[in-house]
């Protein structure tokens, strides 16, 4: 086997030790070394450009996992930047009063997402998520919610329960994706109370292959939820303004009552929304409050503008969609040249790459030893978490990346098929 050199990452570790007595856990949640390959991950980044960043110890990586999604053109866009700056320096940002950059963004809005008529903008997703739900809530006057997808970290929704009293989270139920049978069992359990219905349109589980909607699927699961009297919402954080400008909704051609958009919508900067018919919406004119000091700072809007003008003037997302085309089929092509039980998942934008279980478990190891030859070859993929295309990324980088997958399945086949 061609053994490979571990990284320097003296200075990474170090920085580590020291965040332990400074900040539990050194690092927050899915960013701490135990959701990578502990010991050979960087965990601190100090510079990023185009679609390539360089850790504390110096090691440049080409970056696929994209800030976990925000990063839809790349690091550093100068002009994205510019634009910030010039707010900065020329007017200011955080006031009593809200600038006009917001209604120019809703309008934005309107013009490019399918069921946007009216926007309440906010700071993050897991914002954007909990006010839909707290929207639906009090349109229905019901207070069950169904979902499905991962939708963030607040109290009704986070996987892990600590600290978080069964009251705010157990009358939110999950339901399996692509599988119909599984809402309806739902919707007839909880008949009569149901606020909402939310769902990634796209599926893009934790640590598991991702899925495509099923031919019909969503289309029935927007019946099924009016059928019930529920609201029907799309979690687009992540296919926001990758999958096409106008979210999976628009890809898809089913178009929900509420949608929340964030991550690459602003190419970085912190920006969510909650968009949807105004009938609806209008439950935040009087019903529902929304207050933060934060949320009418103009950065983000700003970012988001000027990102939002990038994409559609350079066709971007079409970029993204060739670059990820070719990447994800040489991918298979070199997963079946190798045979080691490794799959290719997702569409172009979006892609992951797992290893099929199997009941010794061995999965477990090839994962660990795959990503472990990606990322001391440079290339910087999470093994339990989607990888992105940015468009930045170069032929260069696709070949490249290729070609160390290559070496990492060859890694594999040796390792384990003596």
């Amino acid at each position: 086997m061609n053994e490979i050199p571990k990284l320097n990452l003296i200075n990474s570790m170090k920085e580590y030790e020291h965040a332990k007595t400074l900040i539990p856990g050194a690092v927050a949640g899915i960013r701490r070394p135990y959701n990578f390959v502990e010991g050979e991950y960087p965990i601190y980044f100090d510079t990023g450009k185009g679609g390539r960043v360089t850790d504390i110890d110096g090691n440049e990586y080409i970056d696929y996992l994209c800030a976990y999604g925000p990063m839809i053109i790349g690091n550093r866009e100068t002009e994205i930047d510019d634009a910030v700056i010039a707010q900065i320096q020329d007017k200011g940002f955080c006031f009593s009063l809200t600038q006009k950059y917001q209604n120019m963004l809703a309008k934005k809005l309107t013009e490019i997402i399918p069921c946007s008529e009216m926007s309440v903008f906010v700071c993050t997703g897991s914002d954007a998520t909990t006010l839909s739900i707290r929207i639906a809530r009090s349109y229905t006057n019901k207070k069950t919610i169904l979902r499905c997808g991962y939708h963030g970290w607040h109290d009704w929704c986070v996987e892990v329960k600590g600290g978080i009293p069964e009251k705010l989270w157990e009358d939110v139920h999950e339901f399996e994706y692509n599988n119909i049978e599984s809402l309806e069992n739902s919707l007839k359990a909880n008949k009569g109370d149901i606020a909402a219905v939310i769902i990634t349109p796209f599926g893009h589980p934790l640590a598991m292959e991702m899925e495509e909607p099923k031919p019909g699927y969503l289309e029935k699961v927007k019946e099924l939820a009016h059928q019930y009297g529920a609201v029907l919402i799309f979690d687009e954080i992540r296919t926001g303004f990758r999958v096409s400008m106008g979210g999976a909704q628009a890809y898809y051609g089913v178009t929900p009552d509420l949608a929340v958009f964030g991550k690459a919508m602003a190419n970085g900067y912190p920006i969510g929304a909650v968009t949807g018919k105004a009938e609806i919406m209008k439950e935040c004119e009087k019903n529902v409050f929304i207050s933060s000091t934060f949320f009418p700072n103009s950065l983000s809007y700003v970012a988001a503008l000027k990102t939002i003008e990038i994409l559609e003037r350079d066709n971007i997302l079409g970029q993204i969609w060739e670059k990820g085309t070719y990447f994800n089929n040489k991918i298979a092509e070199l997963i079946d040249k190798y045979n080691v039980g490794a799959h290719i998942s997702g569409i172009p934008p979006m892609m992951f790459i797992t290893f099929d279980k199997d009941e010794e478990k061995q999965y477990k190891n090839k994962r660990t030893d795959f990503y472990t030859q990606l990322i001391r070859r440079k290339v910087f993929l999470q093994p339990f978490h989607h990888g992105y295309i940015c468009a930045r990324h170069t032929q260069e980088d696709l070949d490249y990346t290729l070609k160390a997958i290559e070496e990492s399945l060859l890694y594999i086949r040796e390792k384990y098929y003596k």
